[in-house]
């Protein structure tokens, strides 16, 4: 028994690499049986993102796919494909982020595996909406990052095209995907029904995009260009201080004042450009130029406390090194050092959101490739001969099955 709010729900992840994982992991982490159907090769993110002490799993792999199940299945064979069809059968939900060729080739589409099934619940997570001309086109986090316009922001930020330096694509529609699943489930609880879910990246990065920067365009016609000019403005970063830098952020007229008090500077309340957040926003690039040179005579630790006790909005400037060693993320626990049975200790990045009722409590590490092939397909009703049979089809060796 997992334990959590989704446990009993069974989920068959079809997905790889980044944005469908992501999905399954939140589900996972809540108490929903994921059994993650790899190809004979395993995941791709088994080899990406760092060596391990086995070679079969990455630093980053460990991250994306604890608390699932693994099943190695070669669905270019139709036994695999078959066995796969009897897992999905007794589903609750299927996700899958194969393009729609392949998708109708291995026989995995949504009218496929719910006409007999009509309980279940296919999400498929495309690269792009199957209504447009991209349709059929691969996509990747960096290609919808520079196709949404991210690395055009980017670019007005910075001077050149770039990519953010995380994989926020796959992160903000993976967790996008959680959204509709559980819209699903809740209606299937009153419907009896399943449900078809399209996830297209390209869209929602697009609207998560024009959301925050379509601006004065979203007036017809329109009464000015896009962009928020503050996020825009390259002085809009971490504030120089005497040994380092500070985070900070004064939006509402009570922050900002308080802000001015706090550096010694009360007359700037007075100031035509900054007294109000209006008037903010019209000179934000003299406010930002302001505020950059404010700082340099005190250290941060200085500047923290004094920040703290006039209620301005800050907080220290991490790297990835020093974030690791943040007190706050210590007291929350955040990370956990657990036992891997083949990695030995590894960091797990514990659930940053609690729910009274509890979340999942049995922690399964991240699995070997097909760790769990032999125990899945007997759950399913498969005999001894006929896993036996796949294995060999599978390539999986004797080490690989449970």
């Amino acid at each position: 028994m997992s334990g959590g709010p989704l446990e009993g729900i069974r989920v068959i992840d079809l997905s790889s690499v980044v944005v469908g994982p992501v999905a399954t992991q939140f589900l996972a982490d809540y108490g929903a049986d994921v059994i993650k159907v790899e190809p004979p090769e395993g995941d791709l993110l088994r080899k990406l993102g760092g060596s391990s002490p086995s070679g079969d799993l990455s630093a980053k792999f460990l991250h994306f796919n604890r608390n699932k199940r693994s099943v190695v299945l070669d669905l270019k064979t139709e036994p695999a494909r078959e066995a796969l069809r009897g897992l999905c059968s007794k589903a609750d939900v299927v996700v899958v982020n194969m393009r729609g060729g392949a998708l109708e080739r291995a026989g995995l589409s949504a009218e496929a595996l719910r006409a007999d099934h009509p309980r279940l619940i296919h999400c498929w997570l495309a690269g792009f909406g199957q209504s447009g001309r991209y349709a059929d086109k691969p996509a990747y986090d960096t290609i919808i990052q520079g196709a949404s316009g991210v690395s055009g922001a980017m670019e007005r930020l910075h001077g050149e095209p770039c990519y953010a330096p995380v994989l926020m694509a796959d992160h903000t529609v993976g967790l996008i995907a959680v959204q509709m699943i559980l819209m699903a489930l809740y209606r299937r609880e009153k419907t009896g029904l399943g449900d078809a879910i399209q996830v297209p990246m390209f869209e929602n990065m697009a609207a998560f995009m024009l959301t925050e920067h379509m601006a004065l365009r979203s007036f017809d016609p329109p009464l000015g260009g896009t962009g928020d000019p503050r996020i825009l403005d390259p002085r809009n970063r971490p504030l120089p201080t005497r040994d380092g830098h500070i985070c900070l952020s004064a939006n509402t007229d009570a922050q900002t004042f308080a802000f001015f008090d706090a550096i010694g500077k009360p007359e700037m309340k007075a100031d035509p450009r900054f007294c109000s957040v209006a008037a903010r926003f019209e000179n934000v690039q003299a406010y930002f130029e302001f505020r950059l040179g404010a700082l340099r005579e005190r250290t941060t630790a200085e500047w923290l406390d004094i920040f703290d006790r006039a209620s301005v909005p800050a907080m220290p400037y991490h790297t990835l090194e020093t974030l690791l060693d943040d007190p706050h993320l210590r007291d929350v626990g955040l990370l956990e050092r657990v036992a891997h049975p083949s990695e030995g200790a590894i960091w797990n990045i514990g659930l940053p959101n609690r729910l009274a009722s509890g979340a999942r409590h049995d922690y399964l590490p991240p699995p070997r490739r097909g760790e769990h092939t032999h125990e899945v397909l007997a759950q399913a009703g498969l005999d001894a001969d006929a896993i036996a049979r796949l294995c060999t089809l599978n390539r999986l060796d004797a080490s690989d099955r449970n």
